[in-house]
């Protein structure tokens, strides 16, 4: 007998189609998943360049210490923002950058960079302050800042109150560690620009004795023997200071300006010669360091322009402040250096015209004619006048003078000069006796062009005035 297999009378569904069906929505989802989470940033796509490591702080500040030692300020101001920026509340990092910027300032010539260079060292050690008020090292900084702007500041009353600030920055530095010879050195600092030249050289010998190894402490310890008149010795300080930090180039130029003081108060010719030539490879050192730093900094030749100045020597004089020139062609200083020059080598149709650059200001095409000519290493640039100031004055003095001088009836300058006069009239510098004789002189000569009575009469004239006729400016060291 057949027997059959009975047969399903309903087919089963497979149950590996569910498995597929389920394994392909999961894979469905978590695509779109990924490709959401790769557009809103969550998930990095594949083969990315690596990311760059984050320097810390240290690795710039240690950077910054590096370019500092070499001479690079720049460099190194650099390098301490960076670190200020990957750690803020770092009070010791904004103190080293204001240190720095303070020392920068020694290297710029023109009154409002130093200025401005020094209001933000002022507030990056105020920041470190305000980081860590228990902070010795930030409070000294402070105080190195606010007195180095005090020595800029022509307001007595402004200056006054830096000093203060600074002296009592200072203190507040010792109070907190006692031990801090950088706060002693920049304390004493303070005490000789207020003129307390005993008690500065007793906290610097004191700060010396506890370590010598700064080159801060030394270059203190030579400011306050050029305040006693120690020239010779202040020299040995900066060398000692030059020997920590051989790269530094303003201590060059202070050693330098210390031979040249002591070559201009030499009554010995010879001396006074062998004075100056060391003073002249000091300022050399200086330009040669810079050269190779590939820093353009003209204060060296403007210093060396100021040497052979005293030596008579005007024609390199002049020479070197021309050199000056082609790295800054449109600072007014060196025009009024170039002026003052122009008059001691009696070429006072040219020193006219570089002072009136220097006081007045000048258009590109008279910065030209202001300096000699330009040659193919000189760019002709829009020249902005100095205003009356301290270390101004001089060239006021000269231009009027000048202006005076070379007046005739029918060449007459006296209009600019007798402007000049009264600029300087109403200012506090008429008390110097020098100035004041020179203005006399300058009324007196305006006034017999005007009236074509000669000078002599009108000098013995009742309420005219005294003074020479030729007034001779007395040589700055």
């Amino acid at each position: 007998m057949n027997i059959y297999q009975r047969r399903s009378i309903f087919r089963r569904r497979d149950e590996s189609a569910v498995y597929r069906m389920f394994f392909w929505v999961v894979l469905i989802l978590g695509g779109i998943w990924l490709i959401r989470s790769v557009i809103q940033g969550d998930v990095k796509p594949l083969f990315l360049p690596t990311a760059t490591p984050t320097r810390f702080a240290t690795s710039y500040t240690l950077e910054g210490d590096a370019h500092f030692t070499a001479g690079k300020l720049d460099s190194a101001i650099a390098a301490y923002r960076e670190a200020t920026l990957v750690d803020p509340n770092n009070a010791e990092v904004w103190a080293q950058l204001s240190r720095v910027q303070t020392y920068s300032t020694a290297l710029l010539v023109k009154q409002d960079d130093i200025l401005t260079r020094l209001d933000e060292a002022i507030e990056s050690a105020q920041k470190a302050v305000e980081v860590n008020p228990d902070s010795s090292y930030a409070h000294a900084v402070l105080s190195f800042a606010l007195n180095w702007k005090a020595s800029y500041t022509s307001d007595a009353r402004e200056r006054q109150d830096l000093l203060t600030t600074s002296e009592q920055e200072a203190v507040r530095a010792i109070q907190l560690d006692n031990t801090n010879v950088l706060a002693q050195a920049f304390y004493a600092e303070v005490l000789v620009d207020q003129q307390k030249w005993t008690q500065a050289q007793q906290v610097i010998e004191r700060a010396l004795e506890q370590d010598a190894s700064q080159m801060d402490v030394h270059r203190v310890h030579a400011y306050v023997l050029e305040s006693l008149g120690e020239y010779a010795l202040a020299i040995e300080a900066y060398d000692r200071a030059i020997k920590i930090t051989p790269n530094l180039t303003f201590l060059y130029l202070r050693a330098g300006a210390g031979y040249r003081r002591l070559a201009f108060d030499s009554p010995n010719e010879e001396v006074q010669r062998q004075l100056y030539e060391k003073s002249l490879e000091y300022f050399a050192q200086t330009a040669r360091i810079n050269e190779q730093l590939g820093v353009q900094d003209p204060t060296p030749y403007l210093s060396i322009a100021r040497t052979y100045s005293q030596m008579g020597q005007f024609f390199i004089a002049i020479r070197n402040v021309q050199k000056t020139i082609e790295f800054q062609p449109d600072n007014p200083v060196f025009y009024g250096e170039l002026g003052v020059l122009y008059h001691k080598n009696r070429n006072y149709e040219t020193g006219i015209l570089a002072l009136k650059c220097a006081i007045k200001g000048c258009t590109a095409e008279e910065s030209c004619d202001g300096r000699g000519g330009c040659g193919p290493n000189d760019t002709p640039a829009e020249v902005v006048g100095l205003p009356l100031t301290a270390s101004t004055v001089y060239y006021y003095d000269v231009y009027a003078s000048e202006l005076a001088a070379l007046s005739t009836p029918k060449v007459n300058y006296c209009p600019q000069a007798l402007e000049i006069v009264e600029i300087v009239e109403s200012s506090q510098y008429i008390e110097d006796p020098n100035i004041a004789a020179d203005m006399v002189v300058v009324r007196n000569i305006c006034r017999s062009i005007e009236t074509g009575i000669s000078i002599n009469d009108l000098i013995s004239t009742p309420g005219a005035g005294g003074g020479s006729a030729t007034p001779e400016m007395t040589p700055t060291p």
